[in-house]
């Protein structure tokens, strides 16, 4: 089995907490390469972030990696939440441009990921290993397909040792992405992003939002099922698996899992490549 890592959003309430425990406990057993913990518009979620990053790595021994972005913020606090990173034994990061959080005019002192590199190398040097994000579909916001490769070539010129994508369900966009990468000379490795399927008006509705396209077949099955949510997860289980056997087969570096901190959907994918 290739390297798997997976992603949790950080709780804010007790009822989160405790379904984070059971997730994490049940996911360790995976042996992750490491797990991800993101991080809201404009430092929403400040303080939950830290706090999940010490707990997974405190009570279950987990490698754990901060998201962590510019938008909205300022170098001092940016600076303020490497130190506090380094001080609870981070060594990777995922760092993204982030959102503008609503209310806000102002999209900080970095408004780039690739500001973002730059300034944690500069701060840093080579302590952290950070993982930038890449889009094999486009990412929704870029001018063309062309501007969306310049800017990620930006992103690993200014010092990224890695990338992660975000979701897709058509394996040849990922493939086509790598050989471009690869055609403009950049030889970092790129880990898939996957989303496991338990709940289609849900991936549907955040696929709308980030321009991840759910190909029609995979839709018109989901759609016929209907309320049978036994036969969508286990169609949607068949089908993300049958994703990680093609990227598996051409080459990918590892998995990156989208868990919503939830272990069965990400398990039952797992399963069905073992």
């Amino acid at each position: 089995m290739l390297p798997i890592s997976f992603e949790f959003y950080p709780p804010k309430t007790d009822e989160q907490r405790a379904q984070l425990n059971k997730t994490a406990a049940r996911l360790k057993q995976q042996s992750p390469d490491y797990v991800s913990v993101t991080f809201g518009a404009g430092g929403s979620t400040l303080s939950h972030t830290p706090e999940a990053i010490q707990h997974l790595r405190g009570e279950y021994g987990l490698s754990a990696a901060p998201h962590i972005t510019c938008m909205g913020g300022s170098r001092e606090e940016i600076r303020g939440l490497l130190k506090l990173y380094r001080a609870l034994g981070a060594r990777r990061l995922v760092t993204l441009r982030g959102d503008l959080p609503s209310g806000m005019v102002s999209p900080g002192d970095l408004r780039y990921a690739n500001e973002l590199v730059e300034f944690i190398r500069a701060e840093t040097g080579d302590h952290f290993h950070i993982e930038v994000a890449a889009y094999p579909e486009m990412h929704p916001q870029a001018r063309d397909a062309h501007a969306d490769l310049a800017n990620f070539k930006r992103k690993v010129e200014a010092g990224a040792n890695g990338a992660i994508t975000q979701y897709f369900y058509n394996a040849d966009a990922y493939f086509r992405f790598v050989e471009d990468v690869r055609a403009a000379g950049l030889d970092i490795p790129i880990v898939p992003g996957i989303m496991p399927i338990s709940n289609f008006s849900q991936i549907r509705r955040f696929s709308e939002m980030c321009g991840a396209e759910i190909p029609r077949w995979i839709a018109q099955r989901m759609l016929a099922y209907g309320d049978d949510t036994a036969s969508v997860r286990e169609f949607g289980a068949e089908v993300v698996a049958q994703l990680c056997r093609r990227l598996i087969e051409g080459g990918a570096p590892g998995l990156h899992f989208y868990t919503l901190n939830l272990a069965k959907p990400t398990l039952n994918v797992i399963a069905k490549l073992s």
